[in-house]
């Protein structure tokens, strides 16, 4: 399952997704948390030291080795020089499992301890430093999760949590459709709820599945603000929360001791997460793939690599949970 956590800066999505994430692998079911937020805090937010936090291997300082990998054998991609952000898999590409080493993990990815024998695969985009100023956008960093996510097969019993940039950036490209399940936290304000208005638009145009998490409610006054402002669309609120202010100052405090009410939040976000699976269609998402990534083309991606990415596409590969992986190996075909 690939949930995405998003909302304005400073809503708590970070603390969120964390919190999600030791939820779910405290039931037993294998984890890769993915930061791709311009600011990097989800490995503190898991319990690391902000140098352990530094040391992770960002994936942007590994695009060569992440394109090279996933190119595979697909004869309509001559290089990996000509891959972008959005070039889907074909027959011949290596996809990805999430139960299978691969050099991108290898090299990439840290396993992060939660408390007892709990833990998460832990991948970071890296963060948005002084020498990007002026030469690159975000947007460079986050497009080597994107084509994990377009050439990742998953299953229901593992999750990828994606903590996204906050506000509306993710629109610039394709990888707000890439998921089962996307979590909106929104503060109980006008200025919580503007990007919730934002994605709603853009979600209901690519049937997006978006949920809103509520979060720093004081009293049923926010409640009914926030259920005024997105509907049915409010799936569950958190108040304040003394565990995650204990973690915020750096205090290790066992997962139990969190409070119930967030408890019961948390198992309402895995129940409707799960019940996403039943909606999957591959078919649309690959569709909805090769959309964007004929519109990267078109903008930009042709001018910029000297090469025609819409030959790119295999109009017979459609990505399925069967399909085949490893250099070589032929996908499963619609």
């Amino acid at each position: 399952m690939k949930i995405a956590f998003v909302g304005k800066g400073g809503s708590g999505k970070t603390s969120l997704s964390s919190l999600f994430i030791r939820h779910v692998a405290g039931r037993g079911v294998p984890v890769t948390a993915v930061d791709a937020d311009i600011n990097q805090h989800l490995g503190v937010a898991l319990g690391l030291e902000e140098e352990q936090a530094a040391a992770v291997p960002p994936l942007g300082g590994h695009l060569a080795l992440i394109k090279e990998y996933l190119r595979g054998e697909n004869p309509r991609i001559g290089s990996a020089e000509e891959m972008i952000k959005t070039t889907p898999p074909g027959a011949g590409s290596r996809l990805v499992r999430l139960d299978e080493g691969n050099p991108v993990f290898d090299a990439c990815a840290r396993t992060v301890g939660l408390g007892g024998a709990t833990s998460a695969r832990l991948l970071v985009t890296g963060p948005f430093t002084a020498d990007d100023l002026g030469v690159a956008c975000y947007h460079s960093k986050t497009g080597a999760v994107e084509l994990l996510l377009n050439h990742l097969v998953d299953g229901r019993d593992e999750y990828v949590v994606v903590d996204m940039t906050a506000g509306s950036d993710s629109f610039a490209s394709g990888m707000f459709t890439r998921f089962d399940m996307t979590f909106l936290v929104a503060e109980p304000t006008r200025k919580g709820v503007s990007v919730y208005r934002q994605y709603r638009e853009y979600a209901r145009d690519y049937g997006v599945a978006l949920r809103v998490i509520g979060n720093k409610v004081q009293g049923p006054d926010d409640v009914a603000f926030l259920r005024a402002q997105v509907g049915d669309d409010l799936l569950v609120t958190l108040g304040h929360s003394d565990w995650v202010r204990a973690l915020e100052r750096g205090e290790s405090r066992p997962f139990e001791a969190l409070e119930e009410s967030n408890r019961r939040a948390l198992a309402a976000l895995h129940a409707t997460a799960d019940a996403a699976y039943e909606r999957r269609d591959w078919e649309r998402y690959t569709q909805q793939m090769v959309h964007f990534h004929l519109k990267n083309a078109a903008s930009w991606g042709n001018e910029r690599t000297g090469t025609d990415l819409a030959a790119q596409v295999d109009p017979a590969f459609v990505l399925r949970e069967t399909s085949g992986a490893g250099r070589g190996a032929s996908p499963q075909l619609a």
